[in-house]
């Protein structure tokens, strides 16, 4: 695929306490991101999901882009085997300025488990599906917060109304000016989980789907053609929009957007695939770009 005139490349910024961290940057990228005015300040992590042109193209541009900052953070480029040699010969190639350092994760069969990244805020979980390239989907883990706070649990413990309380409901320990050390459990309920996100793309129906998207709040899920072009889904290794509304309903996704469209279909054709999709899962709709999604934290 290739991006077309009003339709741009499937791809997924999630934005998270001033972080940004980027799913597939295929040719255009940088356009919709300049468009959205999101700013690369805050991109700290690209994840690619497979070395086709519309998933990985985009990625020098948006490299040249951020270096146009002044002091900016490091870049993790997470993805396949041959992500790190892709992004290195096409620097060494076109020789773009580059002022931040890089770090490379790419996919082993041979690590310990399906966690590929974890910081401050979240963790990302990764499995291969099933293309015809070797393709990875990804989860996205926000952390657990720290449980409801007790104000009268407080009280029965004589901690003063200010910090301490602040301090204690971001799940800090602290000392009282008795000397006594409070733990945050002590004033708090259980730990409460982060939201969750999948973002799935370039697959055939696969068990690996369900697990990357179980549970999650919110999950991307390519939904490349209508059920009648089943045959061409098939060959080509994607998935219908029935085939992608079923699998999110079946991993008890909470809402799925369907994206990476067929450019076979037009604007007027998108409504048609939403009512084919909900049809399976009423939670589904068709994304469009540039469009934004709220998840709230779960209760």
């Amino acid at each position: 695929m290739m991006p077309m005139p009003g339709r741009y490349l499937a791809s997924m910024a999630v934005r998270l306490d001033g972080r940004l961290y980027l799913f597939d940057a295929g040719e255009g990228t940088q356009l919709a991101w300049k468009t959205c005015r999101i700013g690369l300040r805050g991109l700290s992590v690209v994840a690619v999901t497979h070395l086709h042109a519309d998933h990985c193209l985009g990625i020098p541009g948006l490299m040249m882009l951020k270096a146009q900052l002044d002091d900016p953070e490091p870049l993790t480029v997470m993805g396949p085997p041959g992500i790190r040699e892709f992004i290195l010969e096409n620097h060494r190639i076109l020789d773009f300025h580059l002022n931040y350092p890089l770090e490379f994760i790419e996919w082993s069969a041979d690590a310990p488990d399906w966690k590929a990244y974890e910081d401050e805020l979240l963790r990302i979980f990764w499995e291969p599906l099933e293309h015809t390239r070797f393709c990875l989907g990804y989860r996205v883990e926000e952390l657990e917060r720290p449980g409801r706070f007790h104000p009268d649990a407080a009280d029965a413990l004589d901690i003063p109304e200010g910090p301490l309380r602040g301090r204690l409901q971001r799940g800090e320990s602290v000392t009282l000016p008795s000397g006594t050390v409070v733990a945050a459990h002590q004033v708090s309920g259980p730990p409460r989980r982060g939201r969750h996100l999948a973002y799935v793309v370039d697959t055939r129906p696969t068990p690996a789907i369900q697990r990357l998207c179980q549970g999650a709040d919110l999950a991307f899920i390519e939904g490349m053609f209508l059920p009648e072009h089943a045959e061409q889904a098939r060959a080509k290794g994607h998935l219908t929009v029935v085939e992608a509304a079923r699998a999110a309903r079946k991993a008890g996704a909470r809402r799925a957007v369907l994206i990476h469209i067929s450019p076979r279909y037009g604007e007027e054709d998108l409504d048609r695939l939403e009512r084919a999709a909900r049809e399976h899962f009423q939670d589904a709709v068709v994304g469009r770009d540039l469009q934004v999604y709220s998840v709230p934290l779960p209760d």
